[in-house]
């Protein structure tokens, strides 16, 4: 792999994390300004669009996706999407800066568990491009599509049946599903890009950026709008996003990894880091909220005022 491309792939995904990162923390605080919206409703769209904060997130969001793209251009997907996974420390740091608070050092501790069990993944994997890629292996990662397809739709109906606040992070889980999806199929448009520009058209992966991008991001809404501890949905999103994307760059793109007993081992370790990084922030959250909630028993003057979701 080229040195200079990843001169250019690594810091774009890290500013596009932070983007991201922008993003997430504008978005969560206007949808809280709205009136909650059945999942993938378009009403949420169109009520937010009168929101100042969430059209700064809309913007962030375009410039964020942009240098994904760029990176993703220029890097395997197994390393452009797990540096992605920064966005959830830039998100709980612009999110504590827009509530006129500190950073909950807790919160931020989890969040680089999760970067870190991600950036050990990465260096024991040692992933290696497939060149560019212009198609997608559907025959080999049918089992891949058909596992992704369940799962979306498992969290989709747990979601929308159970009344327990985990619901939230079935939608985060699905969220990051739809993102890691959409990564491997913005990798395969680039590879076909550097065919000529009308070559996409001749292929599925565009057509799918089309339909699962905008229904990924309307799920994103809708997922912190519903959910009171953002932080611990913001650490499934962006920690499965790079995990799926990984999966699909081994069994769709042709993209590979090491995959020793050892190493394997080792990756396994890592991923059990991760989902301890997952745990604690939800835990903090958790309790960041139950001292909210009692906080708004003691003071009558902030009735009628939304709170921003603790982390």
């Amino acid at each position: 792999m080229n040195g200079t491309m990843l001169v250019i792939a690594v810091p774009a995904a890290i500013l596009g994390a932070a983007g991201f990162g922008l993003a997430t923390a504008a978005q969560q605080r206007a949808t809280k300004e709205v009136e909650v919206a059945p999942t993938l409703s378009p009403k949420l769209l169109t009520d937010l669009l009168r929101r100042p904060m969430w059209l700064i997130g809309l913007v962030a969001t375009i410039l964020a996706f942009t240098l994904q793209v760029l990176a993703l251009s220029y890097g395997p997907i197994a390393i452009v999407q797990p540096l992605l996974v920064t966005g959830v420390v830039f998100a709980a740091g612009f999110s504590a800066l827009m509530s006129r608070r500190r950073p909950d050092p807790l919160i931020l501790l989890g969040a680089l568990l999760c970067a870190a069990g991600l950036s050990a993944f990465l260096l024991l994997a040692r992933p290696v491009p497939n060149g560019q890629p212009t198609s997608m292996d559907f025959t080999t990662g049918l089992p891949l599509a058909i596992a992704l397809v369940t799962a979306v739709a498992a969290c989709l109906i747990y979601a929308a049946t159970s009344p327990h606040w985990t619901r939230v992070l079935a939608l985060a889980l699905a969220t990051g599903i739809l993102y890691g999806v959409t990564a491997g199929l913005v990798k395969a448009v680039t590879g076909q890009l550097r065919l000529g520009l009308t070559e996409p058209l001749h292929h599925f992966a565009l057509f799918g950026v089309i339909v699962l991008g905008p229904i990924g991001f309307l799920l994103s809404q809708n997922t912190f709008q519903q959910g009171r501890v953002v932080s611990s949905a913001v650490a499934i999103i962006t920690s499965v996003d790079p995990v799926v994307a990984v999966l699909i760059g081994t069994f769709w793109l042709g993209e590979r990894v090491e995959t020793t007993p050892a190493l394997l081992a080792g990756e396994c370790l890592a991923a059990v880091v991760v989902i301890a990084g997952i745990v604690f922030i939800t835990a903090r959250g958790a309790h960041l909220l139950h001292e909210i909630d009692e906080d708004k028993g003691h003071s009558l003057s902030s009735a009628g005022h939304p709170d921003p979701a603790p982390g």
